[in-house]
C-alpha cells in the first residue's frame, strides 16, 4: 500500500488546499448574493413573486425535491406558460447551487485524504498548512450556513428543474443530487457535525494549536500597556534591531479569524470540550471575547445562541451549556469597557508609531512586523466594534459600544498604510539584504544540520537558498519587480510534504527551519506583496456592508471637534470595499462600486459643507469689522471728537457709547478665546482633514477632496452674495451698489486666506461665482443680483424717472432725485453714481426686453398714423400745409413719452458702460482699439463682431451691437415695410418736438447739464436707435439722420415765430436739444446743422439759459 510520505507527493495537499480556499470564497460571496438579491422583493426573480406563480410556489415549498409534473399540472400551469424565461432567469441561481455542491465533493474528498495522510497540524509550525486547513473548515461550514438562510433556495432549485424537464423533457442530471443536498442542510449543525465526526481529531489537533498564540493575542489594553507594546522608543537601544519572533505570520493573524476557527471548530468536533481541559479552556476563552463572529460580510452568527441551542440537543453537556451562560453574561458585562480601552491604548500607540515613522522612514526596514502588528489589532477592534454596533446587547454602559474618536484610529491606521506605500523602496532595500545575507544563510546552516533530507525536500530547500543567495541592492537601485510567489508555494508544498505521518523529514522535529522559513516568507513578502500584507492586516471593507454603522460613526466624528482633523479617514476607508469582491460573482461588482462612491461622496460633501460653513461664517465676521470702516460710519466718530474740542457737553448716563473699530482685536489675556479665535481652529482642523492627501482612489474613479470644498463654496458663496443684496419686492428696498461691492471685497479677500490652510485655487473660485452673478441664473438655477438689480433699476429707479421724479444728470454722471414734497425711499445718486466703482458689477444688466416693448408701442403709433407721416415728409418746408398736417397728428406727446424713456434706459446703459471701462483690462485694449477704426460700410457682419468685442471691453461704439441684435430678431414684417416705419418713426419725432416747449418741466438746468423732464435723452434715444434701426436694415444712417435734422429744425423754427404764444415758454431749453443731438451723433456734424439751423439763435438759447441759473461757487 501507498505510504502517507508518497501519498503527500500525489495527492498535491497544498495546491488543493490553496485552490478550494479560492475557490470556497467565491461560492460563499455567490451564497451571499443570491441571499441579498432574494431578500429584495425589487430584486428577486419576478416568478417568485407573481400571483400567477403562488400555486406552482406553494406546491414547490410542500413537495420538494419530488415534484411530480404529469399528476399535478394544474399547480404548475404558470411555470409550463414560462418555461424559457425561467430557465434564463434562474440558470445562475441554479449552477451557483451546483458550485455548492461540487464544492462539498471536493472538501470532503480533500479532508478524507488529509485523514488518510494523518497530517500534523500546529499554527506556530507549518503556519500556512494549518491556516489553509482551519480556513476551509471555516470556509466550508460559512457556505453550508449561508445556503441554508437563503429562503427560496428549494423554489429556485425545483422550479429550474421542472422548467428545465418541461423543455428538454428529462429532468436536470444534477438534481436528484442536489435536492438531496439541500434537504439534508434544512438542519445544518446536526448534518455538519455527523460529516465531521471522522475529522476530529485532525480538526481538534488544529485548534488545540492555537493554545500559545490565541491567548497571548488576546490581552487587555492594561497587559499592553504594561509590555509596552508597538512603542518604539521603550528600549531606545533596540530601536535599530530587527522586529521579529519565532511566530510572525501569527502576530498579525486576525483574531476574528482565530475565534471562528475555535468556536467553529469545536462547534462541529465538540467531543474534546468534556474530555480535555486545554480545549475548554481555548473555547471559554472565545467565548469571552463576543457575541457574534461574521461568516461573511455583514452575515454573522450569535455564538452563545448557535452553541447553545446545538448543545441542548445532546446529552451529557449540561455543564458546557453552563458555560455558555457564564461567559455570555461575562461578555456583557465586561467586552464593551475591554475593548473601549484597547481603542483607546491603540490611538495613542499607533500615532506615537506613525510620529517616529514619518520622522524617521528607514525605521520602516527593522520594524515593519510592528507596522503589520498595529494595523492588524486596530483592524481588529474597528471590526469587533462594527460587529457589535449593528446588535447592541442589553447593558448598563451602552456607551460603550459608541466610539466618536473612532476617526482617529482610522486616520492613523491609513497613515501607516500610506508610509508603507510611500517608502516600498526603503522596505525594500532592507529586507533584501536581509533574506541575502541573513535568512540564506540561516537556512543553509539549517539545512546541514539535518540529518535526513530527502529528495523532493532537498530539491525544494536547495532552490530556497539559491533564489535568496542571488538578490542584489543593485536590482531594487534598477527598479527591478520582485516576485517571490513560487518560492512561498513550494514552502507551503514543504509543510505539507513534511507534515504528514511517517515523512522520512517530518517539521515538528525541525522547529528551527519552521521558524527560518516563516521569517523568510514575511520578509519576501516585504518585498512583493507589501500591498498584500496591507490588505491582509488592514482591510475593512466589511464597513461596505454596516451603512447604518459607517454613517452614524462618521456623523459621530463630526460632533467632536477634536476629531474634525482625521474625518478624511471616511473617504479613505472607502478605497478598501473593492478588495471584498470575487470574480465568481461579476453581478454585484456595480452595486458595490456604487455603494463606495456614494459613502464616498457624502462624507466629502459634509466635510466641505462644514468646512464652507465655517469659512463664510469667518468672511461675514470680517465682512463686518470691513463694514466698520467704510466712510458712512465716520460722522459719528467726526461729531464726537468736534464736540470734544468744543468742549460740548458729555454724553448723558446711560447712553451706549459707540466701540471704536478695532477695539475687537484688542485683549488683555490671550486665554480668552474670542468667537473669530474658534471659527479659525475648527477651520484649521477641517482644512488639515481635507489637505491630508491631493487625491486617492475610489474603484477607478480619482477623488479630490479639495474640488468638492470649492463646489460648495462656490454654492453657497452665490447664496452670500444673493442675501447680501436684501432685495424686498414688496417694498422695492435693495442694498446699494457700492455697499454690496465693499461686502463682496471683504468676502473676497478673507476668502484668499483660506489658501492659507489649503491647496486650492480661490481666484477660480471667485471668478466663477462672480461669473455666474452676471447671468439671469446661476448654475443651480437661482436668482442672481443681475435679476435683483435689474428688476430693481426697472421698478425703481427708471420707472420714477420716466415720470420725471429723478432727473438724468450728465454733469455728475448719475441720477439726482427732483425736489419734492412727498419724502423719497432713497437717493438716486447713491444708486447711479458709477465714480469709483460705486456701481456694482455695470456690466451685468440688460434692458432689451423693455426697450422693445416700447419700440414695439412707437411703431404701433407710426402705423395709425403712416398717411399723414408720409404727407409731412414731403411738405415739411411748406408751413401752411404742415400746420394743417401737424393738427391732423395726435398722440404726439405718447411718441415723445416713449421715446424719452428709451433714451433714459440707454443713457444708463452708457453710464454703464463707461463704467465698465474703468475695470477693463488693458493688455486687451490696443488690439481692440485698432480693429475699432473698421468703418460699418466695409463689411456689416465684420463691424458688428469687432463692436461687441469692444462694448463687452467697456469702449462706446457708433452703433450699439445688442441694440443692432434686438431689433433684428423683432421684425415681423419685410425688411422694406420695416424701413419705411423705421424713417417715418424719426420724422414723428421730429414734428412732435416743439410740443415740449409747453411742458413747464421741459427747461435745461445749467447745474443738471440736462433737461427737468428728461427729454435731454432723447438725443441719446434718437441717435442710437436710428443707428441700430438703419443697420439691421442695411440702410444709410446718415441720410436719414440728415433728413431728421431738416425736419426737426423746420418745426422748430416755426416754433421761434410764435413770440407771443405760451407754447413757446420753454423754446431755449429745446433749440439746446437740437444741438445735443447733433452734438452726440457720430453721424452728424455743426456743419449740417448750420446749413438747416441759425447758429445765432443757439447762442443765444443757451445765453438766455444759463442767464437764469444760479451758480454757486465754493
Amino acid at each position: 500500500s501507498t505510504t502517507p510520505g508518497a501519498m503527500a507527493y500525489q495527492q498535491k495537499l497544498a495546491e488543493k488546499l490553496t485552490v478550494l480556499n479560492e475557490r470556497g470564497r467565491g461560492v460563499l460571496i455567490r451564497m451571499k448574493h443570491i441571499k441579498t438579491v432574494c431578500s429584495d422583493p425589487q430584486l428577486k426573480p419576478s416568478f417568485l413573486t407573481e400571483k400567477a406563480m403562488e400555486p406552482a410556489v406553494k406546491y414547490i415549498n410542500k413537495k420538494f425535491p419530488n415534484i411530480d409534473l404529469r399528476g399535478n399540472i394544474q399547480n404548475l400551469s404558470g411555470v409550463q406558460k414560462q418555461k424559457s424565461e425561467i430557465l434564463v432567469a434562474l440558470t445562475s441561481y441554479y449552477y451557483s447551487f451546483i458550485d455548492v455542491m461540487e464544492f462539498r465533493d471536493h472538501v470532503y474528498e480533500l479532508l478524507n485524504t488529509i485523514d488518510a495522510c494523518q497530517c500534523f497540524f500546529n499554527i506556530t509550525v507549518n503556519f500556512d498548512f494549518t491556516k489553509s486547513y482551519l480556513d476551509l473548515i471555516v470556509t466550508y461550514t460559512s457556505v453550508i450556513m449561508m445556503l441554508s438562510r437563503i429562503d427560496d433556495r428549494k423554489v429556485l432549485t425545483a422550479m429550474y428543474n421542472c422548467a428545465h424537464e418541461m423543455s428538454n423533457g428529462n429532468s436536470d442530471p444534477s438534481y436528484p443530487r442536489l435536492g438531496q443536498m439541500i434537504l439534508e442542510y434544512d438542519h445544518p449543525w446536526k448534518k455538519l457535525t455527523e460529516e465531521f465526526g471522522p475529522h476530529t481529531k485532525s480538526v481538534t489537533g488544529a485548534v488545540l494549536s492555537l493554545h500559545m498564540v490565541y491567548p497571548r493575542r488576546n490581552l487587555g489594553a492594561e497587559q499592553w500597556r504594561s509590555a509596552q507594546l508597538l512603542s518604539l522608543l521603550s528600549v531606545p537601544a533596540d530601536m535599530l534591531s530587527p522586529a521579529c519572533c519565532e511566530t510572525m505570520p501569527c502576530e498579525y493573524l486576525p483574531m476574528e479569524v482565530m475565534e471562528r476557527w475555535i468556536i467553529l471548530g469545536f462547534l462541529l468536533c465538540h467531543s474534546s470540550l468534556n474530555t480535555n481541559q486545554a480545549s475548554q479552556d481555548l473555547w471559554k476563552m472565545a467565548l469571552r471575547s463576543g457575541l457574534y463572529i461574521t461568516l461573511i460580510r455583514d452575515e454573522t452568527i450569535n455564538i452563545h445562541k448557535v452553541t447553545e441551542d446545538y448543545f441542548d440537543t445532546l446529552k451529557g453537556y449540561s455543564k458546557r451549556i453552563a458555560d455558555i451562560k457564564e461567559c455570555r453574561e461575562h461578555v456583557i458585562v465586561n467586552c464593551g469597557a475591554i475593548h473601549k480601552e484597547k481603542r483607546q491604548f491603540l490611538r495613542n500607540a499607533i500615532k506615537e508609531l506613525c510620529k517616529i515613522l514619518e520622522d524617521e522612514p528607514g525605521l520602516l526596514g527593522p520594524k515593519a512586523l510592528y507596522v503589520c502588528m498595529a494595523l492588524a489589532f486596530s483592524r481588529d477592534e474597528v471590526l469587533w466594534l462594527v460587529r457589535h454596533s449593528e446588535n447592541v446587547p442589553k447593558t448598563k454602559t451602552p456607551e460603550d459600544y459608541i466610539d466618536s474618536q473612532l476617526a482617529e484610529l482610522l486616520f492613523y491606521t491609513e497613515k501607516l498604510k500610506t508610509l508603507m506605500c510611500r517608502h516600498s523602496r526603503v522596505l525594500q532595500r532592507y529586507h533584501l539584504q536581509y533574506l541575502a545575507q541573513f535568512d540564506a544563510l540561516a537556512l543553509n546552516d539549517t539545512i546541514q544540520n539535518m540529518n535526513v533530507c530527502p529528495e523532493e525536500e532537498s530539491v525544494l530547500m536547495t532552490s530556497f537558498v539559491s533564489t535568496l543567495s542571488a538578490l542584489t541592492v543593485k536590482q531594487v537601485e534598477n527598479g527591478e519587480e520582485f516576485d517571490f510567489r513560487a518560492l512561498r508555494l513550494d514552502w507551503l508544498r514543504l509543510q505539507a510534504y513534511t507534515s504528514v505521518a511517517k515523512a522520512p523529514l517530518c517539521l515538528k522535529d525541525y522547529p528551527d527551519l519552521a521558524k527560518i522559513m516563516n521569517m523568510t516568507e514575511f520578509h519576501t513578502k516585504m518585498m512583493d506583496d507589501i500591498d498584500g500584507v496591507l490588505r491582509e492586516t488592514s482591510d475593512l471593507s466589511i464597513l461596505c456592508f454596516y451603512p447604518r454603522v459607517f454613517e452614524k460613526m462618521f456623523s459621530q466624528g463630526c460632533e467632536d471637534v477634536l476629531m474634525q482633523r482625521y474625518l478624511i479617514a471616511f473617504p479613505l476607508v472607502c478605497s478598501h470595499f473593492n478588495q471584498c469582491t470575487h470574480q465568481m460573482c461579476p453581478e454585484e461588482m456595480d452595486a458595490i462600486e456604487k455603494r463606495s462612491l456614494r459613502f464616498c461622496v457624502t462624507f466629502l460633501e459634509e466635510i466641505a459643507k462644514q468646512t464652507c460653513s465655517i469659512v463664510l461664517e469667518i468672511c461675514a465676521e470680517q465682512c463686518n469689522l470691513d463694514d466698520q470702516l467704510l466712510p458712512k460710519h465716520c460722522a459719528h466718530t467726526i461729531s464726537t471728537a468736534r464736540n470734544k474740542k468744543q468742549k460740548k457737553q458729555v454724553p448723558k448716563k446711560g447712553e451706549v457709547q459707540r466701540e471704536k473699530p478695532g477695539t475687537e482685536s484688542m485683549r488683555k489675556d490671550r486665554a480668552v478665546v474670542t468667537n473669530m479665535d474658534k471659527l479659525h481652529l475648527t477651520l484649521t482642523e477641517l482644512c488639515s482633514s481635507l489637505n491630508y492627501c491631493n487625491h486617492f482612489t475610489v474603484w477607478d474613479h480619482v477623488i479630490i477632496p479639495p474640488e468638492y470644498l470649492l463646489s460648495q463654496l462656490e454654492i453657497n458663496l452665490a447664496k452670500v452674495i444673493v442675501r447680501m443684496a436684501n432685495y424686498n419686492k414688496a417694498t422695492h428696498e435693495i442694498t446699494r451698489p457700492s455697499d454690496l461691492l465693499a461686502g463682496i471685497k471683504a468676502y473676497t479677500s478673507s476668502l484668499y486666506t483660506l489658501s492659507r490652510y489649503l491647496s486650492v485655487d480661490v481666484t477660480r473660485l471667485v471668478k466663477s461665482v462672480l461669473l455666474q452673478q452676471t447671468q439671469p441664473l446661476d448654475s443651480q438655477g437661482d436668482q442672481t443680483i443681475t435679476t435683483l438689480y435689474t428688476s430693481w433699476y426697472l421698478e425703481g429707479l427708471l420707472r420714477q424717472a420716466s415720470s420725471a421724479l429723478i432727473i438724468h444728470c450728465p454733469t455728475m454722471h448719475c441720477f439726482v432725485n427732483q425736489p419734492n414734497e412727498n419724502e423719497t425711499r432713497f437717493k438716486a445718486e447713491e444708486y447711479s453714481d458709477v465714480s469709483g466703482e460705486n456701481l456694482l458689477l455695470p456690466f451685468t444688466i440688460s434692458w432689451s426686453n423693455n426697450e422693445q416693448t416700447l419700440h414695439t408701442e412707437c411703431r404701433k403709433l407710426v402705423i395709425d398714423n403712416m398717411d399723414v407721416l408720409v404727407q409731412i415728409r414731403s411738405n415739411f418746408d411748406k408751413p401752411e400745409a404742415m400746420t394743417n398736417l401737424q393738427s391732423r397728428l395726435p398722440a404726439s406727446e405718447n411718441v415723445l413719452k416713449r421715446m424719452t424713456i428709451i433714451g433714459v434706459i440707454l443713457s444708463f446703459r452708457a453710464m454703464i458702460q463707461a463704467a465698465l471701462g474703468d475695470v477693463r483690462i488693458n493688455a486687451f485694449l490696443g488690439s481692440i482699439q485698432e480693429q475699432d477704426m473698421i468703418s460699418p460700410e466695409t463689411d456689416i457682419k465684420a463691424t458688428l463682431s469687432v463692436f461687441e468685442l469692444a462694448s463687452a471691453a467697456g469702449l462706446s461704439c457708433d452703433i450699439d451691437p445688442a441694440l443692432v441684435t434686438a431689433i433684428a430678431n423683432m421684425h415681423g414684417s419685410s425688411l422694406e415695410e420695416e424701413y419705411k416705419l423705421t424713417y417715418l418713426l424719426l420724422i414723428y419725432v421730429a414734428v412732435s418736438l416743439p410740443i415740449l416747449a409747453v411742458d413747464p418741466n421741459s427747461y435745461y438746468s445749467r447745474e443738471y447739464g440736462g433737461h427737468h423732464n428728461n427729454i435731454h435723452c432723447l438725443a441719446t434715444a434718437i441717435n442710437q436707435l436710428s443707428a441700430a434701426m438703419f443697420t439691421a436694415q442695411n440702410k444709410n444712417i446718415e441720410q436719414h439722420l440728415k433728413e431728421f435734422l431738416f425736419v426737426a429744425s423746420s418745426t422748430l423754427l416755426q416754433l421761434g415765430q410764435n413770440v407771443e404764444r405760451t407754447d413757446s415758454k420753454n423754446r431755449d431749453s429745446i433749440y439746446l436739444l437740437l444741438h445735443m443731438i447733433v452734438e452726440e451723433s457720430p453721424f452728424l456734424s455743426q456743419d449740417m446743422l448750420e446749413k438747416c439751423f441759425p447758429y445765432a439763435l443757439l447762442r443765444n438759447a443757451y445765453r438766455d439759459v444759463y442767464k437764469s441759473s444760479i451758480i454757486t461757487l465754493g
